[in-house]
């Protein structure tokens, strides 16, 4: 996909367990809990063309998805180039838009109720970053919008991922629970591969392993 996705929108979701959460977790940590299902979030990257994952991140069910930002754009950079960024308010602050502009990317992310141009984060930001976007995000907010709502692929990706493999997870482990996320990603991965092959005309190349253990691309290398 490395050369067909330049577009990538991120948001999480949660993955409901069959266990339920502790009174004294819930009595003293977050009121209203008591009783209640738990849950992984699972925070994901994910090319708009195609609705591959390009990198994923798995959190306990009230970590903020402001910290998972920066972890997904960096990975995703590694294997493809970036053109847009989009995500929800969730994500908005300067150190997210600077790490996409960095990377050559142009942030969609909208800007919270009461942000102005003249934001506390601003002064740290020499380069004008932040009241350029604001000015762009409030002056041309058609256009803004237009590029923002790429970010709905997102909800497209839970969509295909929960109603093909499920949104519970059966393990009872943590570590097994975050394995099982995992795979679901994985899953879905392979049936976007196999679609894009046949709508996009692809000829893959899939990378095996000889027997001295070297990569190679030859299709008749065995392991």
């Amino acid at each position: 996909m490395k050369g067909i996705e330049e577009d990538f929108a991120v948001d999480s979701s949660g993955f409901g367990t069959g266990q339920f959460t502790r009174w004294f977790n819930a009595k003293y940590t977050k009121a209203g809990d008591a009783d209640m299902h738990d849950w992984l979030k699972a925070h994901i990257m994910v090319g708009v063309k195609t609705h591959i994952i390009t990198s994923v991140e798995v959190s306990d069910r009230h970590d903020h998805d402001y910290g998972f930002f920066e972890p997904l754009v960096k990975s995703t950079a590694e294997n493809f180039k970036l053109r847009e960024v989009s995500a929800d308010k969730a994500y908005s602050g300067l150190s997210n838009l600077r790490l996409v502009v960095d990377n050559g990317a142009q942030p969609f992310i909208p800007f919270k109720k009461h942000a102005t141009d003249k934001h506390w984060r601003s002064y740290k930001d020499k380069s004008g970053l932040w009241g350029r976007m604001f000015h762009f995000f409030k002056y041309h907010e058609e256009e803004f919008y237009e590029h923002y709502h790429k970010r709905s692929n997102n909800e497209t990706v839970f969509s295909m991922i929960k109603s093909k493999f499920g949104e519970r997870l059966r393990s009872k482990t943590r570590p097994a629970q975050i394995n099982e996320v995992l795979l679901k990603m994985l899953c879905h991965n392979l049936c976007v591969i196999i679609q894009s092959i046949f709508e996009l005309g692809i000829d893959p190349v899939f990378w095996q392993e000889d027997f001295s253990g070297e990569v190679t691309n030859d299709p008749k290398s065995t392991r």
